[in-house]
């Protein structure tokens, strides 16, 4: 199923932290994405069966969380090498990791936050402008 809106750019968040994934989703939200999240790594990659994704995001929370975020990036990349995936982490975990094609890290800043996704996945180019 591809998003009926080609020019919103789309987000897979894959968060076990109840509290902040909610928080997180409404930045990107606000910051014209779609996002779709879930709780649960194995439900995460179900959902990236299902629908193409423009950055899958996955939160690394420690070091003991780097294992699971490895094995789906690993899953992801190698089904689809091109697919982009980033971490969000902590500088720490950031260094001990280097799977993902980036790195937001996760300094409480929503503003921050947002810009890197934006950096990541940037907004498609106007094609009528030409």
């Amino acid at each position: 199923m591809e998003n009926p809106i080609s020019s919103v750019r789309s987000v897979l968040h894959i968060c076990t932290r109840e509290t902040i994934r909610p928080l997180r989703d409404q930045v990107l939200r606000l910051s014209g994405f779609h996002v779709d999240s879930t709780l649960d790594h194995t439900e995460g990659l179900s959902m990236f069966w299902s629908r193409h994704y423009d950055l899958v995001l996955i939160d690394v929370e420690g070091e003991e969380g780097i294992p699971h975020a490895e094995h789906m990036c690993s899953e992801i990349k190698t089904a689809q090498h091109q697919q982009l995936v980033a971490f969000v982490c902590n500088w720490r975990v950031a260094i001990l990791t280097d799977c993902p094609d980036e790195i937001v890290r996760t300094e409480f800043d929503p503003a921050a936050f947002a810009k890197g996704v934006n950096e990541i996945v940037p907004l498609p180019s106007d094609t009528t402008s030409n």
